[in-house]
């Protein structure tokens, strides 16, 4: 699905705090499932020093994670 055709509620970018709210994680674990270290990244956009993401990426990111560990 292309982005210009997703809702509101999945195409909005969302900051590290509402990704770690959303998820019920600490705002570091954000930042490190971001980084270039990590082999399994959490998929994001960087607007400049910013780091932002597409709540339907985070929530495929979880998903995929989820079916991963029960495979």
């Amino acid at each position: 699905m292309e982005r210009g055709t997703m809702s509101n509620e999945h195409s909005d970018l969302l900051t590290v705090e509402e990704v770690a709210k959303l998820l019920r994680v600490p705002t570091s674990w954000v930042y490190e499932k971001s980084s270039a270290r990590t082999q399994e990244r959490l998929p994001h956009v960087k607007l400049g020093k910013y780091l932002r993401f597409y709540k339907v990426d985070v929530l495929n990111y979880v998903e995929k994670m989820r079916r991963e560990k029960n495979d």
